[in-house]
């Protein structure tokens, strides 16, 4: 699967610095346009997007609630440090210190993916442009190649293959200079620019695959050409005196659009991801603000110092979570796309939520630290619809024993009203925008 070398822990410490600060103007390309909104304010119903409107305790989902709560109090485990929000359109049915902002670990991808959407849109697409000060003869480039990476978070193997398979048909096998890093560009989430620009020069040439770069050759699309462009020089950042040298652009390598690297992330919860996201839209401050204010819940409920979760000091309050994916869903509907497009779905995609049991055809995100369990989403029933919900639970000891019964409230929720059949449209993913776009793709490889 291609998504297999970019699966990053939660819980994963060693986040590299992301790098920026580079010459921006080097290439005298036109500038990275600025983040715009996406048109937002004209799809989101704010009556309903409001989670702090109508609360009307639902006896049933009271007791369930009540359940989970004896069941983590015998475990040993807190009960004011245990979060749940229950929601079912603008209904509040159960919750438990459900303003209260709590360690939210990875649901804070949930206000990351949520500001990516409203500043970007679904389409949005990141821009790595490719140029040369040289020329080229014969197959050789004579001069430098140069990168201008435009904060792309998914540019990986494949990504370098079909590039590398670009300049072949561009006639460039060799380059008899240097391989020139500047912009903000990683790669296989690497963000220092020289591992980056190193990683990039092996796969372009495939004199120097090693068997991981192999087995993710094998995984495009069939008949793909193996490449060769060969980097005779050094790998650098680009410096002030190579700004002063004219360049001429060979190609504008566009990223997956956004559906698909916020679908990637929260499936494999990839920090670096997050992280690129989050400094590229303005920073954590930035991003906490824009989405307390898109889904209508005070500002101090969600309190951010990074965009992927990393750090007990990423606080959420279980409805303002839950708030935000509703505000997701309403934005993507009116676009053929829910909030199953973004996020995963149990029984459909792996990644954190392989081996839980959660009803089958819910949609959810996962967060884990060393005390943190947490988990927000959407689960199907045939007699109330969709239950929007959030459990965020603290505290040390077995995380799996956290997992089991937050599993088991769910299954309670959709036995209580029981399971739909089929499950509802939607939360179904658009297979068709999903399998239209794949990593590797020569197509988004452009000449000027």
């Amino acid at each position: 699967m291609y998504y297999y070398n970019w699966i990053l822990l939660e819980w994963q410490l060693n986040v590299l610095d992301l790098f920026g600060g580079l010459l921006s103007l080097f290439l005298n390309p036109s500038p990275t346009a600025p983040v715009q909104s996406a048109n937002w304010s004209s799809v989101v119903n704010e009556s309903i997007v409001r989670s702090l409107i109508t609360t009307e305790p639902d006896p049933v989902a009271e007791a369930i609630l009540d359940q989970h709560l004896k069941a983590l109090t015998a475990s040993g485990f807190a009960g004011g440090e245990q979060g749940v929000w229950i929601q079912m359109g603008d209904q509040v049915l159960a919750e438990h210190l459900g303003t209260t902002p709590l360690s939210a670990a990875s649901l804070t991808k949930i206000p990351t993916t949520l500001v990516a959407l409203s500043q970007w849109g679904p389409e949005h697409q990141f821009e790595t442009i490719v140029s040369t000060n040289g020329r080229v003869q014969s197959g050789v480039l004579q001069g430098n190649l140069v990168i201008q990476g435009g904060s792309d978070p998914l540019f990986v193997w494949e990504e370098a293959i079909a590039l590398s398979n670009a300049l072949n048909q561009l006639g460039i096998q060799r380059v008899t200079g240097d391989l020139i890093i500047t912009g903000d560009f990683a790669m296989n989430f690497e963000t220092n620019p020289i591992t980056a620009g190193n990683l990039l020069k092996q796969g372009l040439d495939t004199n120097l695959w090693t068997a991981e770069i192999e087995a993710q050759y094998q995984q495009m699309a069939p008949n793909t050409p193996r490449p060769q462009v060969a980097i005779e020089g050094t790998v650098r950042v680009a410096t002030a005196s190579d700004a002063d040298r004219s360049v001429t652009p060979l190609i504008r390598h566009q990223s997956l659009p956004m559906v698909n690297i916020l679908k990637g992330m929260n499936i494999y919860s990839n920090n670096i991801i997050a992280d690129m996201l989050a400094k590229t839209l303005g920073g954590a401050n930035s991003v906490a603000q824009q989405a307390a204010e898109l889904a209508y819940v005070p500002p101090e409920e969600i309190q951010l110092v990074n965009g992927s979760g990393l750090g007990e000091a990423n606080r959420i309050s279980p409805r303002a979570a839950t708030a935000m994916l509703i505000t997701i869903q309403q934005y993507l509907q009116p676009r053929q796309l829910n909030v199953s497009d973004i996020f995963p779905v149990i029984g459909r995609d792996g990644g954190t939520l392989q081996g839980r049991q959660i009803p089958q055809g819910s949609v959810l995100k996962t967060g884990t630290l060393d005390e943190v369990s947490s988990l927000a989403g959407v689960v199907p029933t045939h007699d109330r619809g969709l239950i929007w919900f959030t459990v965020i639970n603290l505290g040390s000891g077995d995380l799996s024993l956290l997992h089991a019964q937050q599993d088991l409230l769910l299954e309670r929720f959709q036995k209580a009203w029981n399971p739909p059949s089929p499950f509802p449209p939607s939360i179904q993913p658009n297979r068709a925008w999903q399998d239209s776009y794949q990593l590797g793709a020569s197509d988004r490889n452009l000449t000027p």
